[in-house]
């Protein structure tokens, strides 16, 4: 009897905890990366590059919380917290350098994927990158059917605008594959599909127009899987 107390003191200490999680505002300056990682939060990832033009090094991290909590995540809907899960939270932190060292451009706590979300293979979470003055965000995941998703946002006229994206998924057995690339400023869409290496027949390509009224940014694009580009195609 004690030990069921005890287990369910537990339980109760869990919940309250995590119905009681806050993000944090993270520093708005900093000279190191020490700076900017708040207590009970890791770094998980770095890279440095000219986001903004100035021809110097700016700064993109992602942090991960020391703690598993209860959070509701977005899938198939960009406004709509559709499922719970048990995991620990990210955040992604954009820096810009300045003379005194780096100057918070903006911090986004939904967009990194968790690492409860990457199915069978584990954490989804890939390294960043910037190519052209672009942030490439990437993950990867599934059991037997793999998806490898990547984003480029770019910074310009103080927001952050998804520039392109590919989305891209193979069977693991039959070879069977699919591989969407999307230019957002040029609204063209490339798409690859086939039997990949397992088949004689060439992979059929084919560009198709992708008419676009507004760019996505951070703020209209929630995180992966939530924007529905077409019926049942999301990206």
């Amino acid at each position: 009897m004690k030990l069921k107390i005890i287990l369910f003191l537990l339980g109760c200490q869990t919940a309250v905890y995590a119905q009681n999680f806050k993000f944090p505002t993270l520093a708005n300056q900093g000279k190191s990366l020490a700076d900017m990682v708040p207590a009970k939060w890791k770094l998980l990832d770095s890279v440095s590059g000219d986001l903004n033009q100035d021809q110097v090094k700016d700064l993109a991290v992602i942090l991960e919380y020391h703690q598993e909590i209860r959070e509701s995540r977005a899938y198939g809907d960009n406004t709509t917290d559709l499922i719970t899960e048990i995991q620990k939270p990210r955040i992604l932190a954009i820096y810009f350098k300045t003379r005194n060292g780096y100057q918070l451009a903006t911090q986004n706590n939904n967009f990194i994927l968790r690492s409860e979300e990457g199915g069978k293979m584990g954490d989804p979470l890939r390294p960043m990158g910037i190519e052209q003055g672009q942030l490439s965000l990437s993950f990867q995941g599934g059991g037997e059917w793999r998806w490898k998703l990547k984003y480029n946002f770019k910074y310009q006229e103080k927001n952050w605008t998804l520039e392109k994206a590919s989305n891209y998924y193979y069977n693991e057995n039959s070879g069977e594959l699919t591989d969407k690339q999307y230019d957002f400023v040029n609204q063209k869409r490339m798409v690859t599909t086939g039997l990949g290496h397992q088949s004689r027949v060439v992979n059929k390509t084919v560009t198709q127009d992708f008419p676009l009224k507004n760019l996505r940014t951070f703020q209209s694009f929630k995180k992966p899987w939530t924007w529905e580009i077409s019926p049942d195609e999301f990206l």
